[in-house]
C-alpha cells in the first residue's frame, strides 16, 4: 500500500493514539510529549481537564474507527471523529519537502491533534477502504495497526504479535 509520506506519519500517529495506555496517570501528557514533532513550535502543551478529556475521546474514537466491522459502521464512526475536527490546510516546506499540514499552525494543540489525525485516518480509509484498519489477533495485545501490505492480509499490530502467536501455536500442536 503507497501512500503520501505526511499522510502516512499522520495516520501512524493516529495509531499510536488509539493504542496509549488511557489506564496510566498522565498518559495524555507523557503522549504529547513523544509526539512534540506534530505540533507547531510554541504549541503550550498544559491542559485543562476538559482538553485531556477531549484527547480522551479523540483516543477513543480512533480505536472505535479501527474495531468496527462494517463499512456503514466505520463511517458512522469517522464522521463522528471528523466532527470534532477544524481543517485549516496548509503548505509547508518546514522539514525541506513541501507538504500540507491540515490544522492551522496557530491552534490550540488539542484541535491540531484531533484535526491530524482525524485527517490521516479518514484519507487511509476514503483512499485504501475501511478493511486497512485492524486489531492485532494476538492474544492479549488488542493494538490497532492500519494494514499496509500488499494484499491487505495483516493479522497482527507488530512481527513481535506475530511471532509470539506462531510459536504458541506450534507449541499447542505440540503438546496435542
Amino acid at each position: 500500500m503507497d501512500y503520501d509520506t505526511y499522510g502516512s506519519t499522520a495516520v501512524e500517529l493516529a495509531i499510536d493514539l488509539a493504542n496509549a495506555d488511557a489506564q496510566v496517570a498522565g498518559w495524555v501528557e507523557a503522549f504529547l510529549d513523544s509526539h512534540g514533532e506534530w505540533f507547531t513550535e510554541g504549541t503550550v502543551t498544559e491542559l485543562s481537564p476538559q482538553q485531556r478529556e477531549a484527547v480522551a475521546r479523540t483516543s477513543a474514537l480512533v480505536r472505535d474507527v479501527a474495531v468496527a466491522q462494517s463499512e456503514p459502521e466505520v463511517m458512522d464512526r469517522l464522521n463522528a471523529l471528523l466532527a470534532l475536527a477544524s481543517p485549516r490546510p496548509y503548505a509547508t516546506t518546514h522539514d525541506g519537502e513541501l507538504h500540507l499540514h491540515y490544522a492551522r499552525p496557530d491552534a490550540e494543540v488539542v484541535e491540531q491533534l484531533t484535526t491530524t489525525v482525524a485527517m490521516g485516518l479518514s484519507q487511509v480509509v476514503v483512499q485504501h477502504g475501511w478493511r486497512r484498519l485492524g486489531v492485532c489477533s494476538a492474544e492479549g495485545c488488542g493494538h490497532v495497526y492500519v494494514d499496509t501490505s500488499r494484499n491487505a492480509s495483516r493479522r497482527y499490530c507488530s512481527n513481535t504479535c506475530a511471532s509470539r502467536s506462531t510459536v504458541a501455536a506450534y507449541r499447542a500442536r505440540q503438546r496435542t
